[in-house]
């Protein structure tokens, strides 16, 4: 099947046997929503920690029917977090969400080193995918959430990551953009240094599963038409899967720009963990909340 919209990935985990989904801290209205909405189209099996008062009430102004999860009555936000971790570390659910937890909450308990999910020397990443109504397929990009100023290593794993996710959706070979200023290599422009050896290495068969080139701007990833006008050459402009940025602040700038501006939809997770991990902001609307539960349980 070919992946090139959020809808596709929802049809995917459909096709796949039931798993369990935990929501931590569950209470917002569009969390309860989003999980409604995946109980009831059977995407998973919904388990909320927080407060049964609060999500019955919560879920009750909106007409929804709190029978189709099961409800861990828990209101104190830090273990209500806690423990819908520990139910992934010990296998009780398949996937971890993050609901009206604050993010360093949430995060913390994701890195507790006796029963948190990210393994000994891993790094975590964050992954958001996109449907751009103005681009012809979907679009993976990282980091706009977690890494402020990645290192080359951290670049590589990222990248990685990102390999990893596209597979994942059926997308064999994948295409690779790092995104830098400029083309060229520029000594006193750190994104171009690391773009064009990251390059390098993947020529060199040291990164595998993908078509990597840059450094590359924005425009001549994903426009075919600026590749056309400036003469570029490269098996990746005009048609990237993967962006690569140099930093958070390129990087979310970006992520606000689609999503405010351009009317793109999303779905993002958090990568490097021992079992999918959803990282949405509490302000996310119900569809991105619903779309990213599809994609961590596509991870699976």
């Amino acid at each position: 099947m070919s992946i090139k919209k959020l809808d596709h990935i929802v049809s995917l985990v459909k096709a796949r046997e039931k798993l369990k989904l935990v929501i931590a801290y569950g209470e917002d209205r569009n969390t309860i929503e989003a999980a409604s909405r995946a109980a009831s189209e059977g995407l998973a099996d919904i388990i909320i920690t927080g407060s049964k008062k609060v999500i019955n009430k919560t879920a009750t102004e909106l007409g929804i029917d709190t029978s189709n999860f099961e409800l861990i009555d828990i209101p104190d936000e830090k273990q209500a977090t806690e423990e819908a971790t520990k139910m992934v570390s010990r296998g009780d659910a398949h996937v971890l969400m993050k609901g009206l937890c604050g993010t360093a909450t949430y995060l913390r308990a994701i890195l507790n080193k006796e029963w948190g999910l990210l393994p000994e020397g891993a790094l975590l990443s964050h992954v958001t995918v996109f449907e751009v109504p103005t681009y012809h397929k979907l679009l993976i990009v990282s980091d706009v959430a977690v890494i402020p100023y990645p290192t080359l290593e951290q670049k590589i794993t990222m990248l990685q990551y990102c390999i990893d996710v596209a597979h994942k959706l059926g997308i064999d070979t994948p295409k690779a953009a790092l995104i830098a200023p400029v083309e060229k290599v520029n000594p006193k422009i750190q994104s171009t240094v690391d773009a064009a050896i990251i390059t390098k290495m993947a020529d060199r068969g040291q990164i595998r599963g993908a078509i990597v080139d840059g450094p590359m701007a924005v425009d001549l990833a994903i426009s075919r038409e600026a590749v056309e006008i400036k003469r570029f050459s490269s098996d990746v402009a005009g048609d990237a899967d993967i962006l690569i940025f140099p930093n958070l602040d390129s990087a979310n700038a970006f992520f606000k720009a689609l999503t405010h501006l351009a009317g793109a939809k999303l779905a993002a997770i958090v990568t490097g963990t021992k079992a999918p991990s959803i990282l949405t902001s509490r302000a996310d609307p119900t569809e991105s909340k619903y779309y990213s539960m599809a994609l961590a349980l596509a991870m699976v």
